[in-house]
């Protein structure tokens, strides 16, 4: 039988949570749906994703005005994907003057921004129930240049002072995408991961570079965080709770990748390839939410990587179902 398309069949609705960290960083989760972050300071409030529609945006803004009236000035964009950065125009009316991205996020919004809306509008109905609210693409007002990390060259970096607390963002690595960003909260040890980090949730790795995630997700842990609000599943408290997601991260990236190699190696066709990957993963991950919707993406990747496709395909509608066919049929 067919498995629906992507999360086509997924429209229930999550259990949203809203509960605060440290004295200023604030975790909006949704069991298993795409996380949020929230920093507020003496003047100024940061809000980690944007959510997928200014519609969704709404419900994080009348959370946040339950507990605080300062302006929401600042958004960040801790990647490009649309789940992510569409809802971001409602924040204008709350104050938002700056939405900050890095030059690999701003890069790959030129480069993919368009197929990747329609893509993701298609995959997620119920995350994008109210499209109609979306002006179009989010484009940043500051992005942040400096070096690759992947090699070695110091990232750009920008501190903003929220009053009363810094918020640190950089990134620290090529991983999901090559433009993640983080924002730390080094005076509350508190991290805003966006997707480098996912936990008890599938991991999507359809843009991802997988041989530099497991290093990036080093870098992470060297931080000494003692909070975590990953990109899916429950924010992470205590140093242990963030290496457990680390690790649960860091897991599924390697477990695929070396699938991967092995199907590569043998020179497997993709279909091969993603049966030689379900022995592995499935025991572990296979009830994880959304594991059936990310497995395909996430094979295709790692197999196109594994044999030396170093830039992510562009995902369009079109290619997306062409693979769903061929791997969920």
């Amino acid at each position: 039988m067919t498995k629906a398309f992507a999360s086509q069949a997924d429209l229930a609705d999550r259990k949203i949570t809203f509960e605060q960290l440290s004295p200023h960083c604030w975790a909006y989760t949704a069991e298993g749906d795409p996380n949020s972050g929230v920093i507020i300071g003496d003047k100024f409030i940061m809000v980690s994703d944007a959510t997928a529609t200014p519609a969704m945006a709404r419900d994080l803004i009348a959370r946040i005005r339950a507990v605080s009236d300062k302006p929401i000035k600042y958004v960040l964009l801790t990647h490009y994907h649309a789940v992510r950065v569409l809802g971001a125009s409602a924040y204008f009316a709350e104050g938002a003057s700056e939405i900050i991205a890095s030059q690999g996020t701003f890069e790959l919004i030129v480069e993919r921004g368009k197929e990747d809306m329609q893509s993701e509008m298609d995959r997620f109905p119920r995350l994008f129930r109210n499209a109609e609210s979306v002006p179009g693409l989010t484009w940043p007002t500051l992005v942040i240049g400096g070096g690759d990390p992947t090699r070695g060259e110091p990232p750009g970096r920008l501190t903003v002072d929220l009053g009363g607390v810094k918020v640190q963002i950089w990134s620290p690595g090529w991983g999901h995408t090559r433009g993640d960003t983080i924002a730390w909260i080094e005076s509350e040890k508190v991290l805003f991961s966006g997707d480098l980090v996912e936990y008890n949730a599938g991991v999507y790795t359809g843009d991802a570079h997988l041989q530099e995630w497991p290093a990036t997700l080093e870098a992470l842990r060297a931080l000494g965080a003692e909070a975590l609000v990953p990109g899916r599943g429950d924010a992470l408290k205590g140093a242990e709770g963030v290496n457990r997601g680390l690790d649960y991260t860091k897991q599924w990236v390697e477990t695929l990748y070396r699938c991967a190699k092995e199907a590569a190696a043998a020179n497997m066709d993709l279909k091969a390839a993603m049966a030689h990957t379900r022995k592995a993963m499935d025991p572990v991950f296979g009830k994880v939410f959304i594991y059936e919707h990310c497995l395909p993406f996430d094979v295709s990747r790692a197999y196109d990587e594994a044999r030396g496709v170093k830039n992510p395909r562009i995902w369009t509608a079109e290619r997306d179902k062409e693979m769903w066919a061929s791997l969920q049929g």
